[in-house]
């Protein structure tokens, strides 16, 4: 899909912006939300969630996974083969990254309760990866890439003609 690092960040907001998206809504949802919800706080949480999720995305994640997949022996000559290797790589580290991102925003609204850290960080890893794998492969990587290629390299291919 994307052919140049411009191209990579491009996919990659537009990815990370999406997932963001509906997993802090998700997340709002899951974790009951004990009191009102104000609309300032779920904007900062979903700009400040954004931002960090497209640096681990572009810094850590992306680059591992695109190394790991790649070194895997599967067939490659099928480009879904790719897309859902790649996928699963990706949900895997991203997921693990922004669970505790999810823990430190239970933390800030006095939701962590009980139990001990692991135990708590590996419900909230496994609650996120039951939701945000389906979403990747279903719904949000479809969905970017059909964007990606209707909107981004439409203008590419505009642009060299």
């Amino acid at each position: 899909m994307p052919t140049t690092r411009k191209e990579n960040l491009q996919f990659g907001m537009m990815m990370c912006l999406g997932m963001v998206i509906v997993m802090t809504f998700y997340n709002v949802l899951m974790n009951g939300a004990g009191g009102p919800i104000h609309i300032k706080e779920i904007v900062l949480e979903l700009l400040i969630g954004f931002i960090i999720a497209l640096l681990i995305e572009i810094c850590i994640v992306g680059p591992c996974a695109k190394k790991i997949v790649f070194a895997l022996p599967f067939d490659k000559s099928k480009k879904i083969n790719i897309i859902v290797v790649m996928a699963t790589a990706m949900v895997i580290g991203m997921v693990f990254f922004m669970s505790f991102f999810g823990m430190a925003m239970m933390y800030l609204h006095n939701e962590l309760h009980g139990d001990s850290f692991i135990s708590i960080y590996f419900s909230i890893f496994i609650k996120n990866f039951m939701m945000a794998y389906p979403l990747q492969l279903i719904i949000m990587g479809p969905l970017v890439r059909f964007l990606f290629t209707r909107f981004v390299m439409k203008k590419k291919s505009v642009n060299i003609a």
